[in-house]
């Protein structure tokens, strides 16, 4: 399936798809969050593929170098055992079992640079090959740190996030501030009702009221003091 994706949409926007995919399945997506992470994930695992894919094509190049070695190492061998039987040919008289052992080694002499160019450039070859592996692999290690600095970047963004809708949910100032305002209408409603009730009293029945308690006070003490003077007559 990932292949396919690659292979219609690019690597590059595969990896952006096959990410943002995974994500879909699961969590909610958050933009520059999760769908991040995950394609990064993505990309990162892609890298290792490639990486993979070059220490296999190194470990041929290796292997192919060493043949290539190994064969010429052989041929070396071979014309110097041509070499020492041409000479044994030639101390015994027998010249031509020593022509036809020293036409061997002019042949292999012959062909012996050609094996030898071909060692140095798979030679050359290998090393480059391991070089470029050896950068590639700091490369996905830099990559891997990175990854996880991410993710732990990832978490505190959340929580960041999640901290900053609790306080927008809570709204404290905001409550703080209803409050006050509540309070204070509660306040201004009672001033209200109190002066309400003083302007609908009738003065008249105010002023009737106050002569009543004035004369039930004079009623009263007028009666006092004659209870004393009844109480006082021997």
């Amino acid at each position: 399936m990932k292949k396919a994706i690659y292979w219609l949409f690019g690597e590059k926007a595969g990896r952006t798809i096959v990410g943002t995919w995974n994500w879909l399945w699961g969590i909610p997506v958050e933009s520059g969050g999760k769908v991040a992470v995950a394609v990064a994930e993505e990309s990162l695992r892609s890298m290792q593929e490639s990486v993979e894919k070059l220490a296999q094509a190194v470990a041929t190049q290796v292997a192919a170098y060493q043949r290539a070695k190994q064969k010429y190492e052989a041929k070396v061998k071979e014309m110097q055992t041509f070499e020492r039987q041409a000479l044994t040919a030639q101390k015994n008289g027998n010249r031509a079992a020593a022509r036809l052992a020293m036409s061997k080694v002019i042949q292999i002499e012959q062909l012996l640079p050609q094996l030898e160019t071909q060692v140095k450039q798979a030679e050359e070859y290998v090393n480059a090959s391991q070089d470029k592996l050896n950068r590639e692999r700091a490369k996905l290690e830099a990559y891997k740190t990175d990854m996880q600095n991410m993710k732990d970047m990832s978490e505190i963004n959340e929580a960041l996030a999640a901290m900053a809708k609790v306080n927008s949910d809570l709204n404290i100032d905001s409550a703080r501030s209803q409050f006050e305002s509540a309070k204070g209408a509660v306040e201004r409603r009672n001033l209200e009702q109190q002066a309400l009730a003083e302007l609908s009293e009738n003065e008249n029945e105010k002023l009737q009221a106050d002569l009543e308690k004035m004369s039930l006070d004079d009623e009263v003490a007028r009666r006092l003091q004659r209870l004393e003077g009844s109480t006082n007559e021997p």
